[in-house]
């Protein structure tokens, strides 16, 4: 019986040393999530510092056509739906924006949005005016053309610093500054993303 006792006692042993030299999947997960919330912040940082000086903000404020602006800014009395019905943009503006936008996007390893969001003139709402292919926005209510303006996005449009938030559960956005060629803030970018990003190669 002590031999036995003895190999028991070891195996016993073995196993709780391994166990203590070897951190389980729960403890180590901490760490790993911290790593990749670092990473995925520096990549949406890096997107809209180059957001800022790539996006031309005079081509920016002619996507949305003068017809479209003046429903927007009359609206009907009798059809509430008449901005939208007749909402339209400059296509060349358009496009040539809306790429940029795509490619910025391309710099993450992981899905990620760049969306423009403009001021409607003479008014305190913002619209937004291309939303990319992932629909990833904290912001954007669904089938409004403008709405009131967020306060991040004001504190960009009135400083010119980028601002991080995480005001939607699974969201993280980093809003930064769209200037024109006189150097004036125009409109912003939203770079947006999952917080729990699938791997690279997985979407």
């Amino acid at each position: 019986m002590k031999p036995f006792v003895s190999l028991l006692l070891g195996l016993q042993l073995a196993v709780f040393s391994a166990h203590a030299a070897v951190p389980s999947a729960q403890t180590a997960a901490p760490a790993a999530s911290a790593a990749i919330s670092t990473t995925q912040q520096k990549a949406l940082d890096e997107i809209a510092r180059v957001a800022t000086i790539m996006i031309d903000g005079d081509v920016c404020q002619h996507i949305v056509t003068a017809r479209a602006l003046h429903y927007m800014l009359h609206p009907d009395p009798h059809d509430p739906w008449a901005a939208g019905d007749n909402y339209d943009v400059n296509a060349p503006e358009f496009i040539q924006t809306k790429k940029t936008l795509i490619r910025l996007a391309m710099i993450a390893p992981f899905p990620v949005d760049v969306n423009l969001w403009m001021p409607v003139p003479t008014t305190q709402d913002i619209q937004l005016v291309i939303l990319n292919q992932h629909d990833l926005t904290q912001f954007w209510k669904f089938g409004d053309l403008e709405q009131a303006m967020p306060a991040p996005m004001r504190q960009v449009l009135t400083t010119g610093n980028p601002v991080t938030v995480q005001e939607k559960s699974g969201m993280i956005s980093v809003l930064a500054p769209v200037r024109n060629s006189l150097g004036q803030i125009v409109g912003l970018v939203e770079v947006c993303s999952s917080t729990h990003p699938p791997a690279q190669g997985d979407f």
